[in-house]
């Protein structure tokens, strides 16, 4: 009986935490080289770090926690998956600048 009653406050905690990988990936990578006129325009108005971090923060008031932003960051320092990001210099400028504003806070 108590399952039943029991109330989750975070129903779209998982949706939210891809969201919120998904967003700091994409930032990281930034605008491809051969981008379009659109995706120049749309990365001009939302790409920049302040709309990432307002869109981190919003991941994180629908449940997803400061260590799992952090678990992202060293994801992408240190898997090999994200290789072609490690050996990107302004990639890395990018997640460092996305770090240095999480350890401020």
């Amino acid at each position: 009986m108590d399952d039943f009653l029991t109330q989750n406050n975070f129903p779209l905690k998982s949706w939210h935490i891809e969201n919120m990988e998904k967003t700091v990936i994409k930032y990281v990578k930034g605008l491809p080289e051969d981008a379009s006129k659109w995706e120049i325009r749309k990365h001009k108005k939302y790409g920049k770090l302040s709309n990432i971090i307002r869109n981190i923060h919003y991941d994180i008031k629908h449940g997803v926690t400061n260590d799992q932003v952090i678990e992202v960051f060293v994801k992408i320092r240190n898997e090999p998956v994200f290789c072609d990001l490690q050996n990107n210099l302004d990639a890395m400028n990018r997640l460092g600048d996305l770090e240095k504003h999480w350890k401020e806070t």
